[in-house]
């Protein structure tokens, strides 16, 4: 009985590009009672896996907390899963605003004392007893309230790219740190105020405003399903975003655009960005927001120091972050004096300072179909093809299209037919050329006709 993953990230995200097949990322919550999380993680483990589940799943005696990918094809085998769990039965699945094959490489189902670390000690806090949730809509006119005061339950280094205007964001690494904050600098307004809260997904401000209820506060409101289903109800009613910039999101993608304002800065050298990185020296890692020109300079590093680091001697490197535990290090959050444009808490003006640029429009182009994609060879970078029809030459531009790939447009400079050097190619052959990026099963290779 498989009970863990088998294969690395690098493994699989070939075998996600070889399969062709589209992932949809998504993320659910729910507070309920499980008697033997360990037991429930294991079942859910078993019943996923073959679903090529990926992502990462906390599961505790008070719940479950999920943000994971899975093929679009699968999606109502895994909905119908779910339904055959009583609390999860019809739960809400947060749809990614953006789309990516990548966004997990594994499948960690985790059981933890808690799904919300909150440090709270106290029997008689009921996190059933939540807040009132609302909808876009509700939301957005309840920000219009003078006597409204709005909070944002999470991190510093998530609201730093991204906040509703006018939000209390708490200088914090963790959420347990923001709850006894929030709590002292509102205190005077217990019945006077609507006290209405948003985080990612919905699972921290609803843990939130129980919190808030149980401390006697009266007209407390939540976000419902986050800024992820806010944004889908944006978009679908034709609603004005409140939201400004980006969501962090907690995968390598490490942030939604929401709107088009960068409401950030590049931590080294003040620009306007909002591009979260981790440093490149291994014993660092840490969390920080780096523009292109920085980060051609520094290497991807975030100071001096670590720069040096990454041209040490591999062996050196190793010695240097010895004992280190690198799964803390994911996202570390420590805030680093090397980096004098950091900006947390009150010093977020929730003023655009740039928007960001703007996507190229597609240009008309005449085209053939002459193949399709049939491998990647991500270590030597080369991109195999099945040559369907006409023929293809060095020196033709092509056009390679696909629902991850997207569109890119090369020009055919040398490629090898049936494993051979050679300048032309037809129906039937094998190709394969030296790529700039990856391709999957699914891609259409086009000729374009000047």
């Amino acid at each position: 009985m498989q009970l863990f993953n088998t294969l690395s990230a690098e493994e699989r995200a070939e075998l996600i590009d070889q399969s062709g097949k589209q992932r949809l990322t998504l993320s659910f919550y729910a507070y309920a009672h499980i008697e033997d999380p360990k037991q429930f993680r294991d079942s859910l483990f078993l019943a996923w896996n073959p679903l090529e589940v990926l992502g990462r799943i906390y599961v505790a005696t008070e719940g479950i907390n999920a943000q994971l990918s899975l093929p679009a094809d699968h999606f109502y085998e895994f909905k119908d899963h779910l339904d055959t769990i009583p609390f999860l039965n019809g739960i809400r699945l947060n749809v990614a605003v953006e789309h990516d094959d990548h966004s997990f490489l594994k499948l960690t189902i985790k059981v933890r004392n808690k799904i919300v670390a909150d440090g709270l000690n106290d029997a008689t806090f009921d996190v059933t007893n939540k807040g009132i949730h609302l909808g876009a809509k509700d939301f957005n006119q309840m920000l219009e309230d003078p006597n409204t005061i709005v909070v944002d339950f999470r991190n510093h280094y998530e609201s730093e790219v991204g906040h509703f205007k006018g939000a209390l964001t708490p200088d914090v690494d963790t959420f347990r740190e923001s709850l006894p904050i929030i709590e002292q600098q509102i205190a005077d307004h217990k019945e006077d105020k609507n006290l209405l809260m948003y985080c990612t997904g919905g699972i921290r401000c609803e843990k939130a405003s129980a919190f808030f209820k149980h401390k006697g506060f009266k007209n407390v409101y939540q976000l419902d399903g986050g800024i992820i289903e806010y944004t889908r109800q944006v978009k679908e009613e034709g609603l004005e975003s409140k939201f400004i910039g980006k969501n962090f999101v907690f995968d390598h993608r490490l942030g939604e655009r929401i709107t088009d304002d960068i409401v950030a800065q590049c931590h080294q050298c003040g620009k306007p960005c909002d591009n979260h990185t981790n440093c490149a020296n291994e014993a660092c890692h840490l969390l920080f927001i780096q523009c292109d020109e920085c980060a051609e300079a520094m290497q991807n590093t975030c100071s001096v120091e670590c720069l040096e680091v990454i041209h040490l001697p591999e062996e050196e490197q190793k010695a240097l972050r010895r004992g280190i535990m690198k799964g803390n290090m994911i996202f570390k959050k420590g805030k680093s004096d090397s980096l004098k444009f950091k900006k947390s808490g009150e010093e977020l003006s929730g003023i655009a300072l740039a928007a960001a640029p703007k996507a190229k429009a597609k240009k008309s182009i005449k085209k053939i179909l002459i193949g399709k994609g049939e491998h990647y060879y991500p270590k030597a970078g080369i991109g195999q093809f099945l040559l369907e029809n006409h023929e293809l030459k060095t020196g033709d531009r092509i056009l390679i299209s696909g629902p991850s790939t997207g569109n890119e447009e090369i020009m055919v400079e040398q490629m090898f037919v049936n494993g051979k050097i050679a300048d032309t190619a037809t129906k039937g052959d094998k190709v394969t050329m030296n790529l700039p990026f990856r391709i999957r099963l699914s891609d259409k290779l086009f000729k374009i006709i000047e």
